[in-house]
């Protein structure tokens, strides 16, 4: 197995303490967002077979959270190693079932902001849009480019602190009585329509008109909410902060129409194609299908397709549906997903029990969170990662959380 070098991104809604107390560091005073682990061309991680560990380090980003040591001269993208021989790396079944390719990316995702209002297309749509753009000719690093891959990107979010976020349209008629709640007149024509309509015409319509409002009209409304938000706090309070960060943003409205989440450490939540979502605050491990393709909502100064957002989203109330993993007499903890591309569980190592085999026929990204396991000859401390290629022999001991990602194949 190999020690992953990876890449943080300095997202402006990133943490500026969670990674870094994770990992150990003295926090930059920058945020950071993200730090991801896999083959994903935008920032692959990096591996020597000599197993030098670095730290992770801000993406493009000078300053004192730098490696460990030199990387040495072997070091290369994941990307490449696995380009240069994707069955040895892989495994035959994930070659034939995904290309050759790893298929999932998992991340550590601390968000000390509102990430943007968003909703991911299914294969189908992917494939279509991004076709479809081609065909015009959009270039792929245009602002109002939507699809950048064909591929969907199904994603999972595991809670390592309490982690706040939104999924799924709530019942209308709770968007509504929220809504009036707040004793903001300009919000009542939602609230009718909330109430005048079936569930999906009302979502549709609602949105929709939120998203094609006047800006200037739309801003003074979004100030009154976020007073009265302020003002009234519990339930409200997630409303005065989206707004606190996004003033005047449609998105702080549209927000008002998902179910407000709060996840405690170990539980999870599945954002499959069509739902729309936001993650507000805290830190996770972060899996998904490694893909690009985005549709925004709001809290964001990004471009909104709202023609394409409109016919991707799922117009359906639905519960958020929590998930807790599933416990094997190996210890695994299992997060079931209907996803393919990717399998997430979880080790809580104790002292003393017997060492765990990891073997699998498919490749493996281990993540440590918390403790010193041993994941074959490596010591693994909280932040350090392994890529695990198809078929090495694979056993894990000693003190500590690790997190095990792989495919369905």
């Amino acid at each position: 197995m190999d020690r992953l070098s990876n890449t943080v991104r300095p997202y402006a809604w990133g943490s500026t303490t969670a990674i870094p107390a994770l990992l150990g560091v003295a926090p930059t005073g920058e945020p950071q967002a993200e730090v991801w682990m896999g083959a994903h061309p935008g920032a692959p991680s990096r591996i020597s077979r000599t197993g030098t560990r670095t730290a992770a380090t801000p993406d493009a980003t000078p300053g004192p959270q730098q490696p460990l040591t030199e990387q040495p001269a072997t070091e290369q993208p994941l990307t490449d190693v696995i380009a240069a021989d994707p069955v040895a790396e892989l495994g035959p079944a994930t070659v034939e079932k995904f290309g050759p390719r790893l298929p999932f990316l998992l991340k550590l995702l601390a968000a000390g902001a509102p990430l943007s209002l968003q909703v991911h297309p299914d294969l189908a749509q992917a494939q279509r849009g991004y076709a479809d753009e081609e065909r015009r000719s959009v270039p792929i690093d245009a602002p109002h480019r939507t699809y950048k891959d064909a591929n969907h990107k199904p994603e999972l979010i595991c809670a390592l602190t309490p982690f706040d976020g939104l999924c799924g349209f709530r019942r209308p008629v709770e968007a509504a009585e929220a809504m009036e709640a707040l004793g903001v007149d300009s919000l009542k024509p939602y609230a009718d329509l909330l109430r005048a309509h079936p569930e999906e015409a009302a979502l549709r319509e609602v949105l929709t008109a939120i998203l094609t409002a006047d800006p200037a009209q739309m801003a003074e409304t979004v100030t009154a909410a976020a007073a009265a938000a302020e003002r009234l706090g519990g339930p409200y309070a997630p409303y005065a902060r989206i707004a606190h960060h996004f003033p005047g943003d449609a998105g702080v409205i549209a927000a008002m129409l998902l179910n407000y989440v709060q996840l405690q450490p170990g539980e999870a939540l599945f954002l499959g194609a069509g739902v729309p979502h936001a993650y507000l605050d805290g830190l996770g491990v972060e899996i998904m299908a490694n893909s690009d393709n985005v549709l925004r909502c709001g809290l964001t100064p990004k471009h909104i397709d709202v023609p394409e957002l409109l016919r991707i989203v799922r117009f359906e109330a639905t519960e958020p549906g929590i998930l807790r993993p599933e416990a094997s007499p190996s210890g695994e903890e299992l997060y079931e997903t209907p996803a393919d591309e990717f399998r997430l569980s979880r080790f809580d190592l104790s002292p003393g029990a017997d060492p765990v085999d990891l073997t699998a026929a498919t490749p493996q990204i281990l993540l440590c969170t918390a403790g010193a396991p041993r994941a074959g000859d490596l010591v693994l401390v909280p932040g350090d990662s392994v890529f695990v290629p198809a078929g090495e022999t694979t056993e894990v001991s000693g003190t500590g959380t690790l997190f095990r990602s792989t495919v369905v194949a």
